[in-house]
């Protein structure tokens, strides 16, 4: 254990990497699942030990990629912030393993499953990749290791418009990540370093001359990476990508990429640029601000007409985003609690709802709200999972979704904008009306022909459907796990402010 302590932060990009490279030989989908069991779980060792180590030190940990000092080389530093959100993503990887097993041999052809879970451990490996590095150029490449992995496994789905939703986040996905390096390179001419520590300290003591190319790269930067988050109005590639991509794909999309994007958004906001430019002078915020609140009023109204109940979700997910970014743009230290918490109860919740709508297409083969009729009778848990989960999405006391919420506002009457408080509960009565379609579909209506003798999916697949159902009541009444780790990271960043 000691010989491995200090290689920490590199394991949970080093594992699912040689996992992928050892998936894509097994021409049998057990054994390439058994690979990205092993892969996973692996991943999700290393990165809670970094989270303790973090957490018991309160210090940052700094790899050095080959032995070259900083900046010249890659370095891959750990802090409060990045352990969170690496706890994040494997977690929801190594809960959605055991129920990957099932709904991809359901929902894929046997040879190609070997495929899908290998890229699936690249997309993996390009999400924490991304989270861990210190480097704003190897942010890139990990970037695009993940989006390159993610448009295959979109093409993977079962309905024929699912390789359309791929091509369109592959397209939208190009531009973000063009705007990406455009907005670095424009970095790298103003301080001649591409490490993100080293880039913010040569900003704050950069010349006059050069605000201006500075502005232009928070642009660019911003705009990317936006795109990569989903933020209204850039989320047109979401709704299609989460409805026609395999359930096992949509399940992690909608647990990790927006939530390390956002992650990736918050570093560039405090960290870099904070340290260089007073985001009070400019409009950033406010537009931040007028964005994320159309998104949770837009979106959520799109819920409610959507009878996909795949796509419902999707839109449910560019309103969650909205929270989000709202905190962000509130900068304050509530504000940014609920923002930095909400990705990890987002990302328990919506996972747990996507995982009960991927059971629902493992019995009935699809997920429209009018199939769904009577399934609270015919997949009790499952649905009660579901009714679970989608309370923590409204926001009700007691469930993970209100713990974010109620920062948030916190936040919002800390700056005088209690009009927003009142936007928060609007946006949460829209939930109530798109969650409650589901729940009247499967409570109150009678079973159809087509589902008069469906029952639960199997037990492989259950399991991890109550454990993050149970998890979204935990978050909602223990928040040392959540709200005192989200606050800590919250203190770090707005540490690094002008």
């Amino acid at each position: 254990m000691k010989a491995i302590e200090p290689h920490l932060p590199v394991l949970p990009v080093l594992i699912p990497l040689f996992g992928a490279l050892i998936s894509a030989f097994f021409r049998r989908g057990t054994m390439a699942w058994g690979m990205a069991l092993v892969a996973t779980w692996g991943a999700a060792a290393a990165s809670w030990l970094l989270l303790a180590k973090v957490l018991a030190t309160g210090q940052p940990i700094s790899y050095l990629m080959g032995g070259w000092a900083v900046p010249w080389g890659i370095e891959y530093r750990v802090d409060v912030l990045n352990a969170f959100v690496l706890m994040l993503v494997t977690l929801v990887g190594a809960i959605l393993m055991p129920y990957a097993r099932k709904s991809v041999a359901h929902e894929i052809d046997q040879h190609v499953q070997a495929w899908f879970y290998s890229m699936y451990l690249l997309s993996l490996t390009g999400l924490l990749g991304i989270t861990v590095t210190g480097d704003a150029f190897n942010v890139f490449v990990f970037l695009e290791i993940s989006s390159l992995s993610t448009y295959v496994l979109i093409a993977m789905g079962r309905h024929r418009r699912a390789v359309l939703a791929a091509y369109q986040y592959l397209i939208v996905g190009t531009i973000g990540a063009t705007f990406y390096v455009i907005g670095i390179g424009l970095l790298y001419l103003v301080t001649g370093s591409l490490n993100i520590a080293d880039i913010a300290s040569r900003l704050g003591s950069a010349p006059p001359e050069f605000s201006r190319p500075i502005l232009a790269a928070l642009a660019f930067l911003t705009v990317g990476v936006c795109l990569k988050l989903a933020l209204f109005p850039l989320h047109v590639w979401l709704p299609n990508a989460y409805a026609y991509a395999p359930s096992v794909a949509t399940v992690f999309l909608a647990g990790t990429a927006t939530k390390v994007a956002v992650y990736l958004l918050l570093r560039l906001f405090f960290s870099v640029f904070g340290v260089a430019i007073s985001f009070k002078t400019l409009p950033v915020a406010q537009l931040l601000l007028v964005l994320s609140v159309a998104a949770m009023l837009i979106a959520s109204l799109s819920a409610v007409f959507e009878e996909n109940a795949e796509r419902m979700l999707a839109y449910s997910s560019v309103a969650q985003i909205g929270y989000i970014t709202l905190g962000i743009a509130l900068a304050n230290q509530s504000g940014l609690t609920g923002s930095i918490v909400h990705l990890l109860n987002h990302a328990v919740m919506k996972a747990a709802l996507f995982m009960a709508l991927g059971a629902v297409v493992y019995r009935l083969g699809a997920a429209r709200i009018s199939d769904m009729a009577g399934l609270g009778r015919r997949m009790p848990l499952t649905m009660a999972a579901f009714v679970l989960t989608g309370l923590g999405i409204i926001g009700v006391p007691g469930t993970a979704g209100f713990i974010s919420k109620w920062y948030l506002a916190l936040g919002a009457l800390e700056k005088g904008y209690w009009p927003l408080v009142f936007l928060i509960v609007v946006s949460s009565l829209l939930a109530v009306i798109y969650i409650g379609r589901v729940v009247e579909a499967a409570y109150f209506r009678e079973p159809t022909e087509s589902n008069a003798k469906t029952k639960e999916p199997p037990l492989s697949m259950l399991v991890p459907i109550l454990a993050l159902a149970a998890l979204t009541i935990y978050l909602g009444i223990d928040t040392r796990v959540s709200a005192e780790i989200a606050a800590s990271a919250a203190k770090m960043l707005l540490g690094g402010l002008k």
